[in-house]
């Protein structure tokens, strides 16, 4: 699997900064944040240079050279698989953990999510992001041209996705007696044709919102 991670264009793959998350973090400079998946740490690095944060910490299964991996505003950054190793980290610790497309690429995503609860604290927040395989073009290749092809580059049919995801199965993703849905928003779209869906889903009264959507971000707060 390795091999294929390291295929992917690492200009882009692993080093966006995600405003997404970043968007829904609380307003608080002095709470712990925890990104699993974490790639280059730029989102890491942003966070810190934004205030919002005192303590960061990143995860990740690759060491990347010459990235923000090894920043010192990152206050540790952990190369780890989270499926098979144990993260040496405080429980009931962080006040927020983010996961921006990861838990697609897992082998059992529900017992890494179990996995991690026990470090956040109770009223933390715990934000991920996962892709839509409902999106209209994804299910045109498979219903119209019977191809469920898989994308070394990356999207939502990236080739080391193993699970898959509509947006009734985000809230299915953590146990309803340890979180509490906050919200599931939708991304209509990562590329250009960003704002030519937003403007017919306006049009159309959201009635094909699902089938627009790229992908949906969730946030869950820990009882």
């Amino acid at each position: 699997m390795k091999h294929i991670y390291e295929n992917k264009d690492s200009s882009y793959y692993y080093v966006q900064i995600r405003e997404d998350l970043i968007s829904l973090l609380p307003n608080n400079n002095n709470q712990k944040i925890l990104e699993i998946g974490a790639g280059s740490g730029n989102t890491l690095v942003e966070i810190k240079e934004r205030k919002l944060a005192k303590e960061v910490i990143g995860v990740d299964l690759f060491e990347l050279e010459n990235t923000n991996q090894k920043n010192p505003a990152i206050d540790n950054f952990i190369i780890a698989n989270l499926e098979t190793e144990e993260l040496n980290l405080p429980v009931e610790y962080f006040d927020v953990i983010l996961a921006g497309d990861v838990l697609e690429h897992l082998v059992d995503p529900w017992k890494v999510v179990e996995k991690l609860t026990k470090f956040l604290k109770k009223g933390g927040i715990f934000i991920i992001s996962v892709p839509n395989i409902r999106e209209i073009s994804t299910m045109s290749k498979i219903l119209v041209g019977g191809s469920f092809n898989y994308d070394p580059e990356g999207g939502i049919m990236d080739k080391t996705h193993l699970r898959f995801f509509c947006k009734k199965n985000v809230p299915d993703l953590f146990d309803k007696n340890d979180y509490k849905l906050i919200s599931v928003q939708p991304i209509l779209d990562v590329t250009t044709k960003s704002s030519g869906r937003k403007s017919f889903n306006k049009v159309t009264f959201n009635i094909f919102e699902e089938f627009l959507t790229s992908q949906y971000i969730g946030s869950f707060q820990k009882k």
